[in-house]
């Protein structure tokens, strides 16, 4: 038996407890992290990440590895008869602040892989092929016995274990499950077939709008069928995709994953449990697939959940911080079933018989859960939405805003050409970016933002925004609201 104790242990290595494993060891924080897995996922699973996604990446250091590996897709097709019927990305082209205006068609495996490897080279590894057997909180912290007799002492301890969660079940957490009665047959393969294949996704509307293709990385593609029976086999899913695509036809070539997936939603009642124990992931919500939105939700929840982590554990914030975690997040799982929920449902439901049209106006309509641009944690003003990304010069040399966010620290923006003397907590990074290039420095000649001070969180969102002359109210007020020392300023 061995005992390890360290800041987070981490219960799941899928994308979600991968992410928090990488971001938590980005901010200083010692991590274990368990998984019963031999190895990160290799095909199939989620397979886009939307455009909030790219940004958080961003500011994690994490996009330039990844987008490559991808393809942009930002445009959906309908198609009746053989015949091409529309085809839409409006809600894409009208974003404001948003560079990446389109999902990146990449599967979750390679999420994990990159991950993975980082986690790999600065030695804080994933135990493999490991379970946990039992969960002691105290007011200290968490006692963890493992499946090999192990013991692991936190001072939290994440629950990123899948919809299955070991953690929430031991803690029995309700989380009541609705199921549709609706069932999917996914395949990605590469295919043959006379259809003109374009980077885009495509409904097909029949009788029903019961199947999708979905472009991928390389040289796959993913169908999805809507089944609605368990008792099926790839051959009846294929038939499912000649009738929806007739008179073109398509045939696998090569096989690379299938599976079977039957509609839950459920949100669990409590994501924070005894002030030490949280829950991220399919582990506190799971829905339906349409719309793309669990590997981004997911992903989401361990850049909220872990600067407020580091924040505690390094600059002495309030623990009730954590209770943020839940109020913030919790609404937009809440929000991500309604939208995946209408979605599904009108593959197979429809007043008009027009399913694929319908399908498509309700991904209008929900946009902003789908794009991920929409998300915010408050229900006015800029505080609590995402920062705008846009060209931020140095000299002659173009940047985005985003690429000078980091993950581990809030942002003071100062959109001035007034010359600023300004004490800043240790937590916080102050730049000014002056309108034009008459001083040395950054600057830009976007208008949003001018002349005001914008105050970022770690995780890109805005934690809160004034005129100039408001600077130390704003900076007293984060202080106050974090409960942080005065000691931790410095100029």
């Amino acid at each position: 038996m061995i005992t390890t104790e360290t800041d987070i242990f981490i219960v799941g290595a899928g994308p979600v407890g991968l992410a928090c494993a990488y971001l938590a060891e980005l901010s200083g924080l010692k991590t274990m992290i368990i998984d019963k897995s031999e190895g990160p996922l290799q095909v199939g699973r989620a397979d886009a990440l939307n455009g909030r996604t790219l940004q958080l990446l961003e500011v994690a250091d994490l996009f330039e590895e990844l987008y490559p590996l991808g393809l942009p897709c930002n445009t959906s097709s309908i198609w009746e008869n053989g015949k091409f019927v529309s085809r839409q990305s409006h809600w894409w082209e009208a974003l404001e602040g948003c560079f990446h205006k389109h999902f990146l068609m990449l599967g979750q495996s390679f999420v994990e892989k990159l991950l993975n490897e980082k986690l790999d080279s600065i030695n804080a590894s994933v135990v493999r092929q490991t379970t946990l057997e039992d969960i002691q909180v105290t007011d200290q912290g968490c006692i963890a016995t493992l499946s090999n007799g192990d013991i692991i002492k936190s001072d939290y301890l994440i629950g990123s274990d899948g919809s299955h969660s070991f953690v929430r079940k031991y803690f029995n957490i309700p989380f009541e499950i609705t199921r549709p009665q609706i069932v999917w047959a996914v395949i990605d393969a590469v295919l043959d077939t006379d259809f003109s294949k374009v980077p885009e996704i495509i409904v097909f509307q029949s009788e029903t709008s019961d199947v999708a293709w979905i472009p991928r990385e390389g040289n796959i593609d993913r169908f999805y069928v809507r089944m609605d029976r368990k008792d099926f086999v790839i051959e009846d899913a294929m038939k499912k995709v000649n009738i929806a695509m007739a008179p073109h036809t398509v045939t696998i070539k090569e096989l690379v994953w299938h599976s079977q997936f039957s509609v839950k939603e459920s949100v669990a009642e409590k994501y924070l449990i005894q002030d030490r124990v949280i829950l991220a992931g399919d582990a506190c919500h799971i829905h339906s697939v349409n719309g793309g939105q669990g590997l981004n939700t997911g992903l989401a929840d361990s850049f909220n959940l872990i600067w407020k982590l580091n924040m505690i554990k390094n600059h002495g914030a309030n623990p009730n911080l954590l209770n943020a975690y839940e109020s913030e997040r919790k609404p937009v799982a809440l929000s991500v079933i309604q939208s995946s929920g209408e979605l599904v449902r009108s593959t197979k439901y429809s007043n008009t018989g027009t399913h694929a049209k319908d399908y498509v106006k309700i991904v209008e309509n929900r946009a902003g859960n789908i794009t991920g641009m929409g998300i915010r944690y408050s229900q006015k003003g800029i505080a609590g939405t995402r920062v705008y990304d846009f060209i931020v010069n140095n000299g002659k040399e173009k940047k985005r805003l985003y690429s000078l966010l980091n993950y581990t620290n809030f942002t003071l923006l100062y959109f001035s050409d007034q010359k600023i003397n300004l004490e800043v907590p240790d937590f916080v990074k102050l730049i000014q970016i002056y309108p034009d290039n008459s001083q040395q420095g950054f600057w830009t000649d976007s208008k949003y933002y001018k002349d005001q001070i914008i105050v970022v969180r770690p995780d890109s969102y805005i934690e809160s925004a004034g005129e100039l002359s408001e600077v130390d109210f704003l900076i007293n007020n984060l202080m106050n609201k974090y409960s942080i020392n005065k000691h931790s300023i410095h100029s």
